[in-house]
């Protein structure tokens, strides 16, 4: 297994690198870390699995996903993967879209346990995270450093796959397209987020505003996010 390689990227969204490697029509799906549940959307109205339960450990935002009544098909809980509800073997398909890096480090390999318990034999586990490089990077290392939470991420997988609890099928490497019309959407979609205080102080905050901007055109900010996915099965025996 590979935390990063530069010679093998694609430029995709992570909706196509879904498509291409998952069977979710009529699935059973386990979304861990939903976030605001853009995803989540877009997975059942795309996709039509026949349920997807979407979970999210941020109770301000948990609150505000409860509010969405037009996805029939999605039930949305509160909690981490540390401690999945659902019992074992009972999940086709588990989803975590850059969330793992985000569970306490020493609940990681806790996790990434209950996340082989839930699946069903031979049901796959899709864990995208992103790679500690680029330019985008670069502006979020001015107020969030993430570089030893994704290194432990990844060491919590290679350790699950080792141990014989998930078995790896394949890695991917891409570039996702990612666009801010303004400095004022960043803010709101990367700085100021319930999940995380950041504490940011004005002097920090002028530079990370100075340095988005930098990337600034008449269109808005255009970046490509480096992301690896790493796609684990339950092994059938």
């Amino acid at each position: 297994m590979k935390i990063d390689d530069p010679d093998n990227y694609q430029t995709a969204t992570e909706l196509d690198i879904i498509q291409q490697l998952l069977p979710l029509q009529d699935s059973l799906i386990l979304e861990l870390g939903c976030g605001r549940a853009w995803m989540t959307r877009q997975l059942a109205e795309r996709f039509h699995p026949r349920q997807i339960i979407a979970t999210e450990v941020d109770s301000i935002q948990h609150e505000k996903n409860l509010l969405i009544d037009d996805l029939p098909t999605v039930t949305f809980c509160l909690g981490g993967a540390e401690a999945i509800e659902q019992d074992d073997n009972s999940i086709d398909v588990v989803l975590m879209l850059k969330s793992l890096h985000h569970v306490p480090m020493p609940l990681m390999a806790q996790g990434l346990s209950e996340i082989a318990r839930v699946l069903k034999p031979g049901g796959v586990a899709y864990i995208s995270e992103p790679v500690y490089a680029g330019e985008f990077n670069d502006i979020l290392r001015l107020f969030h450093d993430e570089k030893q939470v994704r290194i432990a991420a990844f060491d919590a997988l290679k350790n699950v796959v080792e141990k014989g609890k998930l078995e790896l099928i394949e890695q991917r490497f891409f570039n996702a397209p990612g666009h801010y019309k303004d400095f004022a959407e960043f803010d709101d979609r990367m700085i100021q987020v319930t999940h995380t205080n950041h504490q940011i102080d004005d002097i920090t905050y002028r530079r990370i505003r100075n340095a988005f901007n930098r990337h600034m055109t008449s269109e808005g900010a255009h970046f490509l996010k480096p992301s690896r996915v790493d796609l684990l099965r339950k092994p059938i025996n």
